[in-house]
């Protein structure tokens, strides 16, 4: 039991200025986070609660599959990172100790435990195995925002599994999957599983484990069977109306720089006109990618299709080429995409001139899917919505990735030396937290499952001595039966204890005052919902009601 009398937890009245994420308002409220500096936060006794619950549901899940927990160290040395080419990371903190030698603090810990595993692994019988830890990160977040959501340093459990070829990786890739699914059901939590970007983790497949909530970072597309971040995801899209016949030729469009304007002087739908985005690749060149005037370039779905970096081109550029901003469209030597949205058929482009477009056929040929989907595009028929959610968790198949620059081996059953396959498997405990209070909160604060919350729950006592002292021993009553109690023993009004206690956000609230007292009852109130327990529960004896009560709770 806790005596709220003696507990460090600072509620606030008002939020913080600069709060727009929910999860952000109500964990500094609550009194369960501190900000220390810009995205630096500390957490505090109640808030570390959660965030240990949270925490350890985890740790059960990966036991639960065989990973071993180990602890790797923040600190590592800049060669490794240099050596599988993340060493220029711009997100990457990197320092020097007193000597000189270069040092980074890891974001992720890919490069330390493989090189653990190639000290270590000999030959196939060593394979395979999974180990985990749940360790500080730094990362030099260039806008941190949302409180816990976006930060530069934080807390996650990163686990990686080695396995002798990708038939065994995909083995540890679907048993980690599993273990999630797990976690975020036990965790209480809203979810869903999609396909992402590998991103700078590299290798041949990823998911993402979302929690939808407002204050998400990432847009989801979403149909029946379907769910992919929207950086990666594909759909059929929508059909637009053809271009009337009298639209043809070279047309005089003064002032109609870009697509809306263009549209409008001509009266057609965007989408029978061609939208040019000129970028820069140090392999190809300059390129001229081209998407309808109703879509628009992903540049993930981009940089994957090219497999290589690329940046906007400069004015000089275009002009070296002949091309005109604003009045663009394709030019003899200069590469061509067009994305898989353009059918074949009559469009408007740039001519290339200023204050002229032309209308041109556009051919059968290849295509790369390089935009961004939107809602109404239709997947096997079934139209997307696009809804922001919380990346909760990650998974990916680094395939030899890392094991190839590190030198990470095993001799076969023939004596042959193979690389090892690897996978990752990252989850952040406050971001479950985060999510958690997006999901069910309340204009009153927090409300939490039961398994994430600081205590299960709390005792409020109203009055003086024999309300106090009814109090204490009802909660040690539910203390016994197993539940973890606060006990709000402090001097105050009532209005003020339950306007803490619904900011605080247990399950389950037991009030022992002056009515309690004469019945010989508590009162039972239900967070969610704020659903007040009919007859309440035993003053005395009440432990076993009281855990009846809150087994049932979501």
């Amino acid at each position: 039991m806790h005596r709220q009398s003696q507990l460090f937890l600072p509620t606030e009245r008002q939020p913080p200025a600069d709060a727009e994420a929910l999860s952000h308002k109500l964990m500094v409220r609550a009194g369960l986070i501190r900000q220390i500096g810009s995205g630096i936060w500390s957490w505090l006794p109640a808030g570390w609660r959660v965030h240990q619950k949270a925490a350890q549901i985890v740790r059960e899940e990966m036991d639960r599959i065989g990973a071993q927990e180990v602890m790797m160290p923040v600190l590592v040395p800049a060669e490794l990172w240099k050596r599988t080419g993340r060493y220029s990371s711009e997100e990457l903190f990197k320092l020097k100790d007193r000597k000189g030698a270069e040092l980074v603090l890891s974001m992720t810990n890919e490069e330390t435990v493989t090189t653990h595993a190639a000290q270590v692994v000999r030959s196939y019988r060593d394979l395979p195995f999974s180990l985990y830890h749940i360790q500080v990160k730094e990362r030099d977040e260039p806008r941190p925002r949302a409180g816990v959501l976006r930060t530069r340093e934080f807390i996650m459990k990163d686990s990686y599994s080695f396995d002798r070829d990708q038939a065994g990786m995909e083995a540890s890739y679907e048993a980690h999957a599993r273990a999630y699914d797990r976690i975020f059901d036990r965790c209480g939590l809203e979810w869903y599983a999609v396909e992402s970007d590998v991103g700078m983790m590299g290798g041949v497949g990823a998911h993402e484990y979302m929690a939808p909530s407002p204050a998400g970072e990432n847009d989801i597309a979403l149909a029946p069977g379907y769910a992919a971040n929207v950086e990666v995801a594909t759909a059929e899209p929508q059909p637009v109306p053809p271009l009337p016949d009298h639209i043809t030729g070279e047309l005089h469009t003064p002032g109609a720089s870009t697509i809306e304007a263009l549209a409008e002087a001509l009266d057609v739908h965007p989408g029978a006109l061609l939208k040019a985005f000129p970028i820069v690749t140090e392999q190809r060149g300059l390129i001229l990618v081209m998407v309808r005037g109703d879509h628009r370039v992903n540049d993930v779905k981009l940089r994957n299709a090219l497999r290589e970096p690329f940046r906007p081109a400069h004015d000089d550029e275009l002009a070296d080429h002949g091309l005109v901003g604003g009045y663009m469209g394709p030019k003899d030597g200069v590469e061509l995409i067009l994305d898989a949205a353009v059918a074949p058929g009559r469009y408007v482009v740039g001519a290339n001139k200023p204050d002229y477009h032309v209308v041109i056929d556009v051919p059968e040929g290849e295509r790369l899917d390089v935009r961004t989907v939107v809602e109404g595009d239709t997947v096997n028929g079934h139209p997307i919505r696009i809804e922001p959610a919380i990346e909760v968790g990650n998974i990916f198949k680094l395939g030899t990735r890392y094991s190839v620059p590190l030198n990470a081996t095993y001799l076969d059953e023939n004596g042959a030396e193979q690389h090892i396959w690897m996978g990752c498997y990252g989850i952040g405990p406050a971001r479950i937290a985060a999510a958690a209070i997006e999901q069910y909160a309340d204009e009153h604060g927090i409300s939490w499952p039961r398994a994430l919350a600081p205590w299960d729950v709390h005792v409020v006592a109203l009055g003086r001595e024999a309300e106090l002292e009814a109090a204490e021993a009802l909660a040690a009553e539910v203390d016994a039966e197993g539940l973890s109690v606060l006990l709000d023993d402090r001097p105050l009004r009532p209005g003020e204890k339950f306007a803490d206690a619904e900011l605080l956000g247990c399950p389950l609230r037991l009030t022992v005052g002056k009515r309690a007292l004469e019945s010989g009852r508590a009162e039972a109130q239900i967070r969610r919902g704020r659903v007040d327990h009919e007859g309440g529960v035993p003053l005395r004896g009440g432990g076993p009601a009281v855990a009846e009560l809150w087994a049932s709770l979501p």
